[in-house]
């Protein structure tokens, strides 16, 4: 199989947008919480990816305070036009205004005005929810991204961390009422949490979303950089402190992050690739993915990022991979995987299924 690079383009989901195989993440853009490039490591990362091909560039309204953004204005202002710039709504701009957060139409249109600002720039081509309030009617939602559409301020639409369910009810009523269907959907996917493969992207494939998986290196856990001495961390909610403390908080720095890591760092040693090459590589090969997100902090981890694209796995390595992270895919689906369940529906019969276009 050739190998990929940043320049060999994939559409985005339903739609005719190309972008790159690996997205640019730029929550690493700015040091306000403590952990990321200052300006000129920043711009290093931006024009290596530029540089190699890539096109596809992710940040959010609230990414450091808001410099992921400014700072995106300002390396984008000579090359706009060929970039896919995505930004998220949602998350809280002033502590104590209720409206100044949520997926609610007030606060999607001023956040996406801020955007606009900060991003120097009069159009978004991708505009994601970024997290789901368990508040507002989806019609609410769909209504005022389609309003952003026609007015041009918008070019595509996508959604973040929310229930599948959810996200295929929204694609039914944008079909049926002629609104701007959902092009992408942003998941955390990893070898350290692949519970999306139960709904979220056998939905996103049949309902024509491209995966945009976060969180890739399972917040630096797969990089081999934590080891067992870090498991006792305390933790904050906030976002700002240190990278371990956001691992922590996610989740990732646990025991059983630690071991699939340790299983990521033996095939690693054993194909002479680094962990992270490894790690990036395996999420590449899940056919509903079209560009895992890379938030490197340096534009050294960048190269080596990078390197992912043309990881080659012996199937061996992919059995171990697997085996390590694997987890329970729940009722229906391991119901319907058992051999009598398959035998009383079946009969012994094989039945391919259609090949999607």
């Amino acid at each position: 199989m050739a190998a990929l690079t940043l320049d060999t383009y994939r559409l985005l989901g339903r739609s005719g947008l190309r972008v790159s195989p690996l997205a640019l993440g730029t929550m690493t853009f700015g040091a306000d919480w403590g952990w990321g490039a200052d300006t000129d490591e920043a711009r290093k990362i931006f024009d290596t990816y530029v540089e190699r091909g890539g096109n596809f560039i992710d940040t959010a309204s609230q990414y450091t305070d808001g410099s992921s953004e400014k700072l995106l204005g300002e390396f984008t202002a000579a090359n706009r036009e060929s970039l896919v710039l995505a930004t998220k709504y949602t998350m809280l701009r002033r502590p104590g205004d209720p409206n100044s957060g949520g997926n609610h139409r007030k606060s999607m249109f001023a956040s996406v005005e801020a955007s606009l600002r900060r991003l120097n720039t009069d159009y978004i081509d991708l505009l994601y929810l970024h997290a789901w309030d368990f508040l507002t009617p989806v019609e609410e939602i769909l209504r005022g991204m389609d309003d952003l559409v026609r007015a041009g301020k918008v070019l595509y639409v996508g959604i973040s961390d929310a229930p599948a369910w959810q996200v295929s009810r929204m694609q039914m009523i944008a079909d049926l009422r002629g609104w701007s269907p959902l092009i992408a959907l942003q998941i955390e996917y990893s070898l350290l949490e692949r519970t999306g493969e139960r709904d979220l992207i056998p939905m996103a494939r049949e309902m024509g979303l491209g995966v945009i998986p976060w969180s890739p290196l399972g917040s630096g856990v797969l990089t081999g950089k934590y080891g067992r001495a870090d498991l006792d961390h305390s933790v904050d909610a906030s976002p700002s402190g240190t990278r371990k403390n956001v691992a922590a908080a996610n989740g990732s720095l646990s025991e059983r992050g630690l071991a699939i890591a340790d299983v990521v760092k033996e095939v690693a040693a054993e194909t002479g690739r680094t962990p992270s090459q490894v790690a990036l590589a395996w999420t590449l090969r899940e056919p509903g993915v079209t560009a895992p997100i890379i938030g490197a902090r340096t534009a050294a981890q960048l190269e080596d990022n990078l390197g992912a694209l043309d990881v080659e796995f012996a199937d061996e390595h992919l059995t171990r991979l697997e085996a390590a992270s694997a987890v329970d895919l729940g009722f229906p689906h391991e119901f319907l995987r058992r051999p009598m369940t398959r035998q009383v529906t079946f009969g012994g019969l094989k039945v391919e299924a259609a090949t999607r276009s």
